[in-house]
C-alpha cells in the first residue's frame, strides 16, 4: 500500500461532508477517524461563521485530537484545540451600511452574525432562515443592521431567491468593483467578503505556517466558492453532486454524491489506499 503524503484535509461541509439533513453518516465519520489517526489535520472550510462550525468540529472530536476550522469562506482560521485564532481577515466597517443598502434596493434580505447567531432586519425572510438552519443558530431580528454591528465582522451574506442570484451578483460585483469581492456560494447565497478572501488564500496562510505545501493538501467541495481551494490543493476533489464548474476543476469526481458518502470514497481512495491521482 502505497503511503499517501496528504497530511492536510479541507472539506467543505454543506454538500459536501454533511449530507442534506446536515449529518456527517457513519461511513464518512470512520474515515474521518481512520485519517486522523494517521496524523491528518482535518480543515473544516466553510462560509459558515465560527460559531456555526465549531459545533460539528466537536462532534467529531477535533477539539481532541486537533483539527482546525476555517470559517467565513477563509477569512478566519481556528485551532480546534486551542481555541487559537491562526489567520483572520475583517470587512472594512465602511463597507456594511453600503451592503445594506444595496440590499434593501434589490429587495432581497442582507445578514451578518454576532456572537450567539445570525442578525437580520428581516428575520422572517425564507432565504436569510435557511443560513440559520445550516449553521443550526438563532435568528435575531434587528431595526439597523448597521447600527447594530458594531464590533469587526468577517463577512456579510445576500440570502435571494435563487432566480436572482446571478443579476443581484452581476449589480453587486459592478457597484463593489475593487473594494470588496462577492461571489454565489449556493442558489440562494451571495458571499460579500474582503477582497482575496477565498478558501485557497487561507489554506495557502495554514500550510505555510504548519511547513507543508499544497502538495500535501487534499481539498473536497461542491460549490463555486470551493472552486479555489480545489484548484489549489495537491488533490481536489469536487463532489458528484457539484456545479459543473467545480467538476471542471477537480483532479477527481467522486462517483457518489454527498447523500451516498463521497468523501468518505475520496478519504478512503486517496489517504487510506494512498492512490496517486491521475
Amino acid at each position: 500500500m502505497a503511503k499517501s503524503n496528504i497530511r492536510v484535509l479541507a472539506l467543505d461541509l454543506d454538500g459536501t461532508l454533511t449530507n442534506d439533513e446536515k449529518i456527517v453518516t457513519p461511513r464518512t465519520r470512520a474515515a474521518l477517524d481512520a485519517a486522523a489517526a494517521l496524523g491528518v489535520t482535518i480543515v473544516l472550510a466553510s462560509g459558515r461563521p465560527t460559531a456555526g462550525v465549531l459545533p460539528l468540529a466537536k462532534e467529531l472530536g477535533l477539539d481532541k485530537k486537533g483539527g482546525c476550522v476555517l470559517a467565513y469562506n477563509g477569512g478566519k482560521i481556528v485551532d480546534c484545540t486551542t481555541g487559537e485564532t491562526l489567520y483572520q481577515v475583517q470587512l472594512g466597517a465602511e463597507f456594511i451600511p453600503e451592503l445594506c443598502e444595496f440590499a434593501a434596493k434589490q429587495d432581497v434580505a442582507i445578514i451578518t452574525y454576532d456572537q450567539q447567531g445570525v442578525i437580520s432586519e428581516r428575520p422572517d425572510d425564507q432565504w436569510a432562515l435557511r443560513e440559520c438552519f445550516t449553521c443550526k443558530l438563532p435568528m435575531k431580528g434587528v431595526k439597523d443592521l448597521p447600527a447594530y454591528v458594531n464590533y469587526p465582522v468577517s463577512k456579510m451574506l445576500i440570502t435571494l431567491d435563487p432566480a436572482k442570484r446571478d443579476a443581484v451578483c452581476e449589480a453587486g460585483r459592478k457597484q463593489f468593483a475593487g473594494r470588496i469581492d462577492l461571489y454565489p456560494s449556493s442558489p440562494f447565497f451571495i458571499e460579500a467578503v474582503p477582497l482575496g478572501v477565498a478558501k485557497d488564500k487561507s489554506l495557502a496562510a495554514l500550510l505555510e505556517r504548519m511547513g507543508l505545501t499544497r502538495e500535501n493538501l487534499m481539498a473536497c467541495g461542491d460549490g463555486l466558492n470551493d472552486r479555489s481551494m480545489i484548484s489549489f490543493a495537491g488533490v481536489g476533489v469536487a463532489m458528484q453532486n457539484a456545479e459543473d464548474e467545480v467538476k471542471a476543476v477537480a483532479d477527481y469526481v467522486t462517483t457518489a454524491d454527498n447523500n451516498h458518502d463521497g468523501v468518505a470514497e475520496a478519504i478512503e481512495k486517496f489517504i487510506l489506499n494512498g492512490e496517486e491521482h491521475e
